[in-house]
């Protein structure tokens, strides 16, 4: 993303597939503090809010395109979004994360519904690993692809959110428009889920 970079008033996301900028913003008045001047109108602090969560944005969105350019462009766009929508975000929001998250992954799910997809997939599982796709499938991960199979898309992405982005529960919850309770309930059963599958190819 460049610095300051500002076009039709929009702040400029910069992503490059394999590489991201690895910026930390600390817990609490650190962050709070940048989100205020944001909404405010602070490109510079919009940036250094989104720096970090470039990498888990671009995974997410890979998670249900399968395409990193695809991916990419959802983030772009969701960047857009972010944007524009941060006078209405509430003044008592603690992080940025969970909030971008949710519209990168409505963006990824609407372009998905327009190229015709019908289902989200694990696909390659690049998503599971910190790079780009790999050329091969280990098998552990093909094991792990075929106990997901049979989840449906809320617990594939719940599954995603928690071990593939390492996300608080409560965070994952929050992208997905979940209370925790209803995360814990639907995480349990996934895990159960697939425990059989996972136990067969082990044999």
């Amino acid at each position: 993303m460049g610095s300051g970079a500002i076009i039709d008033g929009t702040p400029a996301v910069t992503t490059t597939a394999g590489h991201y900028p690895s910026l930390m913003i600390g817990q609490g008045t650190l962050e709070t503090e940048l989100i205020a001047r944001a909404r405010l109108g602070s490109s510079e602090a919009f940036e250094d809010l989104l720096r970090p969560l470039l990498e888990p944005a671009c995974r997410l969105a890979y998670s249900v395109l399968h395409d990193w350019l695809e991916a990419e462009d959802a983030v772009q766009e969701a960047a857009i979004k972010a944007w524009r929508a941060l006078p209405r975000l509430r003044e008592d929001t603690p992080a940025m994360r969970p909030w971008f998250l949710a519209i990168v992954g409505n963006q990824a799910r609407s372009m998905r519904r327009r190229r015709g997809f019908a289902t989200i997939t694990l696909g390659r599982l690049g998503a599971w690993q910190p790079a780009a796709a790999p050329e091969s499938d280990s098998e552990e991960l093909i094991d792990l692809r075929r106990a997901a199979a049979g989840l449906n898309d809320a617990q594939r992405a719940l599954l995603f959110l928690r071990y593939c982005l390492d996300l608080p529960l409560d965070e994952a919850a929050a992208v997905l428009g979940l209370s925790p309770v209803a995360a814990k309930s639907k995480l349990y059963r996934a895990l159960r889920a697939m425990r059989p599958a996972l136990e067969d190819s082990r044999a």
